[in-house]
């Protein structure tokens, strides 16, 4: 075995903070709820059902991941968070509709007891938001310091011994990296001056990795991705992962743009649509929040293929995105991809692919394994950008002039030796022979 890190016990409560207690946040909290009472299964989580291999493939040793590597049990598990919104869990997971009501009926005691927190919030950035249920601040420091606040007080009200924060929320305007998010000192002076150019997100982050709390970006907004986030969490010993959660059509591109190119296949346009009716679906039905999302999604092929490098198969390559907002769909997200494809001699051929996915339903064990896995990180000494957690997401965060990895088997790879060189458990590279290694 090689040498291990030093991994601190999974003692006490995790307390898990959610900046957006919409669908996705309601659907986990409810999630774990049920299956702490034993009526549904974790499925979609790896913590939670996930088998990885230790050793050689003789031996056939496949335990549970949570039985690899110390995971925070979810029967300790404690949910908080904020939303724009003054609804409890109970009554907000009823109007998303993701849930049957019969569920929610055996879960409403505990999930009335969850009152999101006011939030930080500014129209300019989501416009197509409403709520009244906000802070007040006269610098955008002042409400850093009041969600800073809030955390310690749901800590100590909730007795927990660590915390994480998972990004939840809407997806705000495009916005690209200033001066501002340079430094630390840029950007702390900007909370002090209202920069325009830290939308609340960020304030979120900052409040979060200030205190040393894990933070995970579940948006394709800026958050953390920035270098002064980067240096705050080097700063304070804080682990980080963003951006947006990989659900459904990226999910998809991510199985299968990598298997088109491992076959040297040409591909000449990929056009993806979609239809929603939730929360989400109304924000991104602005233009200037679609933006934000459409370059997460774009990103996806362009970094995929690499077309720089296989000119002949990507070069030319359309690659088009649409969202559209439609009410009665609900959560319940269709996606349709078209994939004009060449093979062998140039000749032509097409994929289509037809997605009826759920999405927070695809989202919720994202954002839990992300939690518990952050956790994790923070209780093995990791800090700063956690590359190894790029699997759960659409753009993956790398260090600056490194291109993200898209390939979700390459990044499952890299997950599970993460987690094997955390307990000293040899890395498999699939080198040599049936019998070895």
């Amino acid at each position: 075995m090689a040498d291990k890190m030093k991994v601190e016990k999974a003692k006490g409560k995790l307390g898990i903070l959610l900046p957006g207690m919409g669908a996705v946040a309601t659907t986990i909290i409810a999630g774990v709820h049920a299956v702490n009472k034993g009526i549904a299964e974790p499925i979609g989580a790896l913590t939670q059902m996930g088998r990885m291999r230790i050793g050689k493939r003789t031996t056939n040793n496949q335990p549970l991941i949570k039985d690899v590597v110390p995971l925070h049990p979810l029967k300790d598990v404690v949910f908080g968070g904020w939303d724009v919104y003054e609804d409890n869990v109970y009554e907000a997971a009823t109007k998303a509709g993701v849930l049957e009501a019969d569920l929610l009926k055996k879960l409403k005691p505990a999930l009335e007891k969850i009152v999101p927190m006011k939030a930080v919030f500014d129209k300019e950035y989501v416009k197509r938001l409403d709520g009244k249920h906000i802070k007040k601040g006269k610098t955008k420091m002042e409400l850093a310091e009041k969600l800073m606040k809030d955390i310690a007080d749901f800590k100590k009200a909730n007795n927990c011994d660590r915390l994480v924060m998972v990004w939840c929320g809407s997806t705000e305007i495009f916005m690209k990296e200033t001066e501002v998010h340079k430094t630390l000192a840029n950007f702390e002076k900007g909370l002090k001056e209202n920069s325009y150019d830290i939308p609340p997100s960020m304030i979120y982050t900052y409040a979060a990795l200030k205190m040393g709390i894990p933070y995970a970006n579940g948006a394709p907004n800026l958050s953390c991705d920035v270098p002064a986030m980067v240096e705050l969490a080097k700063l304070t010993g804080t682990p980080i992962a963003g951006k947006d959660f990989k659900t459904g059509q990226t999910l998809m591109k991510t199985i299968i743009a990598p298997g088109l190119r491992a076959r040297a296949l040409g591909i000449d346009g990929w056009f993806s649509t979609n239809i929603l009716g939730n929360r989400d679906g109304a924000v991104l039905d602005d233009p200037d929040n679609f933006k934000t999302k459409e370059v997460s999604k774009l990103s996806v092929l362009e970094e995929s293929l690499e077309p720089e490098l296989f000119p002949a198969l990507y070069g030319d390559l359309y690659h088009k995105v649409r969202i559209n907002y439609y009410p009665p769909r609900g959560d319940n997200k269709e996606s349709w991809d078209n994939i004009d494809i060449r093979g062998w001699l140039n000749y032509p051929m097409q994929i289509k692919i037809n997605f009826l996915c759920r999405d927070s339903i695809l989202a919720a064990p994202v954002a839990l394994d992300l939690a518990l896995f952050l956790d994790l990180a923070k209780r093995s000494g990791m800090s700063g950008i956690q590359e190894w957690l790029s699997f759960y997401l659409k753009s993956p965060q790398a260090p600056k002039g490194l291109h993200p990895i898209h390939d979700i088997f390459k990044q499952l790879n890299k997950l599970e030796n993460t987690l094997r060189y955390m307990v000293g458990e040899e890395l498999i590279t699939y080198l040599g022979q049936d019998y070895e290694v």
